[in-house]
């Protein structure tokens, strides 16, 4: 099996969440448990995607882009704010004033912090000597180790 690169890896993830997110918004207002598994479902993407990237890909561009910091300071300040919006939906239901409203500002959020990925920091780590193949090898098991504790 080939290494998966750790930027497709990665990019392939937020495909997978921005498919969820324009599902969630084709649901009716009435469709309560088709939003709630949805809902439960982006988040724990999310969570495992926050996690991979704060524990092995941010460390790793740290090290190949020290001149770049600025920018990965703000990914995990924009981590930090989709964990708290994650945290908050994660203790309601659909029904619950807001929840709808919680859903789109963390879609937004999310889109907004891709963007920034796709267009800034990923060209840039590109252009640097990380082994993206080891990277991606290492972001794959860890992502399927989480997402098994996150199962049981």
């Amino acid at each position: 099996m080939k290494a998966p690169d750790a930027i497709a890896l990665l990019k392939d993830d937020h495909k997978k969440v921005a498919a969820m997110f324009a599902q969630y918004d084709k649901l009716g207002d009435r469709a309560h448990a088709a939003k709630l598994k949805l809902a439960r479902k982006i988040c724990s993407e999310l969570k495992v995607h926050t996690q991979i990237e704060e524990e092995i890909f941010y460390p790793a561009t740290r090290e190949a882009l020290p001149k770049q910091d600025d920018l990965l300071d703000e990914a995990q300040v924009e981590h930090d704010g989709a964990k708290d919006f994650i945290a908050q939906l994660d203790s309601m239901q659909p029904e619950d004033d807001l929840f709808d409203a919680k859903v789109t500002v963390l879609s937004e959020y999310i889109k907004h912090h891709v963007k920034e990925e796709h267009e800034e920091m990923f060209p840039k780590v590109r252009k640097t000597d990380l082994d993206l193949h080891e990277l991606g090898m290492r972001l794959a098991f860890r992502k399927a180790e989480l997402a098994k504790q996150a199962r049981a």
